[in-house]
């Protein structure tokens, strides 16, 4: 080699300090979002990765994320899950647990307790926001505090 770093030296392998996570995202009132992963901090070109904290009881409206699949990996609190139709199917996960999100699946999102904060790794399957709103009337209807963020718009 010539003595120069190659460049997957320079552009390789890259931690990001919990410490240094970019919370200059969208933020809304009942829950704190901070970017690791995104092509403006380390040139990803096919994911999104961060974490979230959800207020007690926030709850999303019925949407969903067209093409993108997601993970979701529950850090501490309970995740409260609605998926379907007309949202008729749910789970919860709690910590450890993970949830998968498939391209397309209508769903709604909840922090099922209402004296605890959500804690969450979020994974998405490119940088992309996407966020579809559908007209399904929620089960757990969005009240106290929305979960709004740039892909739950509403």
């Amino acid at each position: 080699m010539s003595g120069q770093d190659p460049a997957w030296k320079r552009d390789g392998v890259q931690v990001i300090p919990s410490d240094s996570l970019d919370s200059n995202t969208a933020q809304t009132p009942g829950m704190d979002r901070a970017a690791a992963i995104n092509f403006a901090r380390v040139g990803a070109q096919k994911l999104w990765a961060g974490t979230v904290k959800i207020h007690p009881d926030a709850k999303t409206g019925a949407h969903h994320h067209g093409h993108l699949e997601s993970v979701i990996y529950v850090l501490k609190g309970k995740a409260r899950m609605r998926w379907g139709e007309s949202l008729q199917f749910v789970c919860e996960a709690g910590p450890g647990d993970f949830i998968y999100v498939p391209p397309y699946v209508p769903h709604q999102e909840i922090n099922a307790n209402q004296d605890e904060e959500l804690e969450c790794v979020l994974m998405r399957s490119d940088g992309e926001a996407v966020a579809v709103n559908l007209d399904i009337e929620p089960v757990e209807k969005p009240e106290t505090v929305k979960w709004i963020d740039p892909t739950h718009p509403h």
